[in-house]
């Protein structure tokens, strides 16, 4: 399944990238592999090739590169949609959890993001079902950040009916409205407006969440720089975090998705926050810039 990204030059002086098409529930990504390469890619050709008519279609593109730390095997550097840098994805790490491991034959990889080293084992040692380890989840108002102080657990934001959300750090900025129904709302119109709420000095991932029971919990998602999205791995992990912090859900719990259901595990001991889910391969391709 190599795919080294490799820019190999034109005649007419553009380059052709070589990339991985993956996805995590539908939460789709575009690989390219600079470990051995740099590549510097325009934000307006990273939207461009976002284009799902035009271009390859995806969320997030994410750029594997090669990491000076010796604890990790890969750094990630992660762009939305529309061009914009992220620190943390949980699926795309998954994605590439599960690529690394099937080219270096572990079950085990550490990963580099803004946001920290991610730790991610193959579930009974299946590389197509990942258990990523996605930190701490911060409940701060200058570690999410927002633009001032305020009780994060119930923030002062109004939003028509809706109730006061809760706001979470993980390694990227959440929003988590819990409402009574959530595939009632329009969550384009909403997430768009709470996205670029002047409360969010660095924009924010807005998630729309109903508590089935203590285990189980429907989320929608609007992914900040790119729009509604299949499943959210960091917006789920925000989620749980949130619900029990809130008192009402527990410790292990599903995140139903859009695209599928996502598997949690909050540890008490570290407060560590695990995800588990299965990844899928797509294709490989080349495309110009």
């Amino acid at each position: 399944m190599e795919f080294r990204s490799l820019a190999t030059n034109r005649e007419d002086g553009g380059c052709v990238f070589r990339f991985l098409k993956m996805h995590g529930l539908s939460n789709d990504f575009a690989l390219f592999d600079a470990r051995n390469s740099k590549i510097d890619v325009p934000r307006d050709v990273l939207t461009q090739w976002a284009n799902r008519r035009t271009g390859i279609g995806f969320d997030q593109a994410v750029f594997l590169k090669a990491s000076t730390n010796p604890h990790a095997d890969v750094l990630l550097d992660m762009y939305n949609a529309d061009g914009s840098s992220l620190e943390a994805c949980g699926n795309a790490t998954r994605c590439v959890a599960s690529y690394l491991m099937n080219e270096l034959n572990r079950d085990e990889v550490t990963i580099e993001t803004v946001a920290g080293l991610l730790v991610c084992k193959a579930e009974a040692g299946n590389r197509n079902v990942i258990m990523v380890d996605m930190g701490v989840p911060r409940f701060g108002w200058r570690d999410i950040p927002l633009a001032r102080d305020m009780d994060t657990l119930s923030l002062d934001l109004a939003l028509g009916d809706l109730p006061s959300p809760v706001a979470v750090g993980m390694g990227n900025p959440h929003c988590v409205f819990f409402v009574d129904d959530v595939d009632a709302l329009g969550i384009e119109a909403l997430g768009r407006q709470v996205e670029h709420d002047p409360l969010f000095p660095n924009r924010t991932n807005v998630e729309f969440a109903r508590i089935l029971d203590r285990n189980r919990i429907r989320m929608r998602v609007w992914e900040r720089g790119t729009g509604v999205t299949a499943a959210c791995g960091s917006g789920a992990c925000a989620t749980v975090a949130a619900a029990v912090r809130r008192g009402i859900a527990d410790r292990r719990c599903e995140v139903v998705l859009d695209g599928g259901t996502l598997a949690f595990h909050w540890r008490e001991s570290d407060d560590h926050l695990l995800m588990t889910g299965p990844v899928a391969y797509v294709f490989r391709g080349e495309i110009g810039a």
